[in-house]
Parts: structure tokens; C-alpha cells; sequence
């Protein structure tokens, strides 16, 4: 049977939950890239299922923050989710903020061992500074989500050789979450 994969796709397109913007680049564009590249590289291994949580760039989950959420959660419970990947970008108001960083529920979990493989390919192949794997049991769709849950800040959009690889290395980042994933998995 298939592993059934969960992506969100950070943020919403317009409006209520649009996610942070800087130098030109927008979290909401960047998140559902990654998400259909690997959406993509799931499908291409029968080993997958998956489902996003948007299926077009100009799609509005939700009609206010708490309903995209929810929904997105609901959506992941509904399917039966084996696991749920929330794609975001980080931002600071301090432009040397840098690196990855993936967020779980709880440490000494499934999530948090399969952050560690996914985080540990994304710095290698990426490059990118390991801000680890962290604990925040307040996040919506890590509470509320029925299977082991991550929520991947891929780069700092504010930074701006984080912001470059986020512009110009889209399919990479998904191509590394897979490895991680795969890492973990087998």
C-alpha cells in the first residue's frame, strides 16, 4: 500500500494569510512551487500517494486564517494522511537571519526523527544553515493533525542569499525533502 503524503502549501495567494514578501519574492508563490515539484517527485515513485492542499497558484484556502487551517488540517485527517509536510518560508525583521529550520509537535517522535533526515538534506544539498529541528506544540496544524506532522521553514525570504536559493532553487528544495524523506522512510 501506498505512503500517503499530505503537502500544504504555506499561506494563501491574496489577502487574509498571504505569508511574508521581500525583495520581489512571495512565501504563498514559493510554497506552492516546492509543493507541486514535490508533488511531482512523490508521483513519480509508486511507493507515494499524494495530495496538496492547493492544486493551482491562484487558490484561497479558507476564507480567514482560522478556516485555512482548519481545513487544510481536515483535509489531511479526512484523506488519512500518513504524514503532513507544511511548506513555509521564514522572515525576520533582522536581514542575517538565515538557514532551515523544521518545526514538530513534540521531540523523540516520528515527525521530529523524520525532520532530522529531511533538515539534514536540505542544509547538504541546499547548503543552508542548520537552525534544527524545534519544538512548538502552539502551531495549528501540528496539534491538530492525526499523523506525524512537520512544518518546513525551507530559507529566510528576508535574507538575501537565503531569498536567491528560494527564487532560483525551487525543485531543489523539494528534491531534498524527498531524499529526507526517503531517508527516513527506507
Amino acid at each position: 500500500m501506498a505512503i500517503k503524503i499530505f503537502i500544504d502549501q504555506g499561506h494563501n495567494p491574496t489577502g487574509f494569510n498571504s505569508g511574508a514578501e521581500a525583495g520581489g519574492l512571495r512565501e504563498q508563490d514559493v510554497t506552492y512551487n516546492v509543493g507541486i515539484y514535490l508533488a511531482e517527485i512523490l508521483r513519480e515513485d509508486e511507493r507515494f500517494e499524494v495530495l496538496t492542499s492547493r492544486t493551482c497558484i491562484s487558490q484561497v484556502v479558507g476564507y480567514s486564517n482560522r478556516t485555512s487551517l482548519e481545513e487544510r488540517v481536515w483535509r489531511a485527517n479526512w484523506w488519512g494522511a500518513d504524514y503532513f509536510l507544511s511548506i513555509h518560508c521564514n522572515s525576520s525583521a533582522n536581514p542575517n537571519a538565515n538557514g532551515s529550520e523544521i518545526y514538530v509537535y513534540r521531540s523523540r517522535s516520528t515527525a521530529y526523527y523524520m525532520a532530522q533526515d529531511i533538515l539534514g538534506q536540505i542544509v547538504t544539498q541546499l547548503r543552508m544553515n542548520d537552525r534544527g529541528v524545534k519544538i512548538n506544540p502552539e502551531f495549528y496544524v501540528l496539534r491538530n493533525t492525526q499523523m506525524p506532522a512537520m512544518l518546513v521553514e525551507l530559507a529566510f525570504i528576508t535574507n538575501p542569499s537565503d531569498a536567491e536559493k528560494l527564487r532560483d532553487n525551487q525543485r531543489q528544495f523539494a528534491e531534498a525533502i524527498y531524499d529526507g524523506l526517503v531517508e527516513y522512510l527506507f
